[in-house]
Parts: C-alpha cells; structure tokens; sequence
C-alpha cells in the first residue's frame, strides 16, 4: 500500500524560491504544496513583505518555522548566547543547521517529502540533500530535475540492465535505439555520470525521467510511492531573468533589497544591491554588501557591529571587524574596488552583475 507523499516547498526570502512557488501553483495546481518559512528573527523588513505578499498569492498559509520555539529570545540570539558569543561562519554555519535545517526536519517528521528547491537551470549547483530517507529533493527548474544521490544510482554500471529493460518496455522501439546505446555504455574514466547523463536527457527529456520514476518505485523514495508524478513531462529550464519576470508578473513583485541603488564615488556613478536573502548579517556577503547595508539600512549595521563588540576576537568577516570596514578610507577602497571589477552584460534592471559570480555561495538553505 502507497504511503501518503507530503510536498513542500520552504520559502527563503529569496527570489528563486518565491518564483518557484508562483510557478508550480500556476502550473501544477494538482500538487497540494505546503510552503514554510524558517525565521531566524533577523531578517531584513522587505523578507517578511516577500512572504506576505506570497501567501496573499498562493491563497494557502506559510507556516512560519522558528527554532527554540518556547525561548523568550529570538531564533538566533537563543543559540548565540547558547554558544557564548560564537558567531557563525563559512567553517561554522551553525545558524544553518539549527535556525533552518532542524526546523524544517522537525516540520516534515517521518512521512515521505518531496521537498522543492528552486535552483535555476543556470546555476552550477546542488541543492540541500537531506540525510533522512523520507525526504526527497526536486529541482523544477533544471533539465535535470532529480538530485544527484538520485542520478548516482540509476545509471551506475550495476543498473544498466535495468534500465535497458524500462526503456525497452515503456518506449517505442524506434525512438530509443540511441538511448539504448548510451545506457549500454559503462561508466569509465573517458566516460563519466555528467556525460551520460547530459546525453539521455538530450535524447528524450520526458523519458528519461519516466524512467527514474519508475526505478524509483524499486526504492524506499518518497516517490516510490506516486503512481504519477506530473513534473516528468516537464522540460522547462528557468534561468534568471525568468525568475523574475514571474515575480514582476504575478504581482508578488522584487523583493527591494534586490533593485539596484545609485552611488557616486571620486567622480564615478555606480549601482550596488543584495545579492541574496537571508539574515541582513550574513556572514557571506561581500563587502559592497556590508557598505550597501552601512548606507541603506543604518540601523540594521549598528545592530550587526553590537554582536561583534560583545566579544572579543569574533568578527563576520574573516579578519576585519564592522567598525574598521566603515571607515572613510576603507569604504573608499571597498567602492574602488567595486567599480573597477570587470561587469557582466545582462539585461536585467535587476541582476547584480557585479555579484553574479558569487550569488551561488552560501548556503542553498538559506538562499534560494
């Protein structure tokens, strides 16, 4: 007997997972969606807005996820004083792991979970993996829709009868003769997983995950047990500019953190914003991130500095303190630096060009 499949879809603040709830609801409104939000308590004003406006949009609740829920303290100061002043960082992402990852664990419990993660199909990234077997992440907006513990399965070596024989018996014989040869081909040095599986997919996008679905139901993943699942057939691959374009269009709208403010320095005009979500702390911001913050949001940067001076030696970026950062001087050599980096063409009003190659850092968790 089939278990019950929960979906859920956690909303980051972020553009990417605000889109990807706008899209699946509009395309697939089959699928019965649960959207959280884990609140860390330190989020930006125009976060709280984006999941406002989202939930007005969908017509269904976000459930609101907060970590030491019966603490008198907000999410992250009760496990930063439960450390003793222990700021998080790039080799310490506690923050991530009981402000995000533990709630949303908690919240899905034991059921099987196909968990929806909106990293974009231009973007060189995977997504969180969760270790609990009963929780499985989709990624709609890739050609490759499936994780990689996923894909590492199916067409390891071992497997190649297998799949041979779902294709040989799903699909016309005539339209899989190529397909059949690529999976009948070992995995070897001179022909690695990436290679394969970028070879199937542009063969046939549709059959190729007809089969993963139907080896999975040899499996323990969630879902193993959906006789249908609707996003197979899909062959979308969304890129940035799609992303937002659905959140112009449906009304949910940019989340302003995102739109680019105007600078003057030494005589040059310049555009600076955020890159990503997340705490208005983020410890993997850039330092234009840290100045935009400085300049925009005053009070939100005084509150960042008091952590900092609340113990010695702690500091949100590696080697140099708040205080020393919003220096004149510094400031100075952060902008310079800033407008002389090489910028990427784009189109978009809204893409951060000269952020667009870290925008994949951080922590999938928080970000998309």
């Amino acid at each position: 007997m089939n278990k019950k499949v929960r979906h859920v879809l956690g909303i980051s603040g972020g553009k990417d997972s605000a889109a990807l709830a706008i899209y699946l609801h509009n395309l697939y409104p089959e699928l019965d969606i649960e959207y959280y939000f884990c609140d860390t308590g330190k989020e930006l004003a125009e976060t709280y807005t984006l999941v406002d406006n989202l939930e007005n949009y969908l017509g269904k609740t976000i459930n609101r996820l907060k970590a030491a829920a019966k603490s008198s303290q907000e999410p992250f100061d009760h496990f930063y004083n439960l450390f003793g002043g222990y700021l998080p960082s790039s080799n310490a992402r506690w923050c991530t792991k009981y402000l995000k990852l533990d709630p949303f664990e908690t919240f899905v419990g034991d059921a099987p979970v196909v968990s929806y993660v909106g990293i974009r199909g231009d973007e060189d990234r995977e997504g969180y993996i969760s270790r609990k077997p009963n929780i499985q992440s989709i990624f709609p907006f890739r050609r490759n829709i499936w994780s990689e513990d996923v894909i590492s399965k199916v067409i390891k070596n071992d497997n190649i009868a297998t799949l041979s024989e779902i294709y040989s018996f799903y699909f016309p014989k005539d339209k899989i003769r190529r397909c059949l040869e690529i999976i009948n081909e070992p995995l070897s040095l001179k022909f690695n997983q990436e290679q394969k599986l970028d070879l199937l997919l542009g063969q046939n996008i549709t059959f190729f995950n007809q089969a993963v679905h139907e080896f999975l139901k040899t499996t323990n993943y969630p879902l193993a047990n959906t006789p249908h699942f609707p996003l197979l057939e899909n062959e979308d691959v969304l890129v940035r500019d799609d992303i937002f374009r659905i959140l112009r269009e449906s009304g949910v709208g940019v989340p302003n953190y995102y739109e680019k403010i105007v600078f003057k320095h030494n005589g040059k005009i310049g555009e600076y914003a955020r890159s990503r979500s997340g705490c208005y702390f983020c410890f993997f911001q850039q330092k234009i991130e840290w100045v935009w913050l400085y300049e925009q949001h005053p009070e939100r940067f005084k509150l960042a500095m008091q952590y900092e001076n609340e113990k010695e030696g702690f500091t949100w970026n590696q080697n140099e303190s708040l205080s020393d950062l919003i220096q004149p001087e510094r400031i100075d050599i952060i902008k310079e630096e800033y407008l002389n980096k090489p910028k990427t063409k784009t189109k978009s009003p809204y893409l951060l060009d000269i952020l667009d190659d870290t925008e994949s850092e951080g922590c999938a968790a928080c970000f998309i």
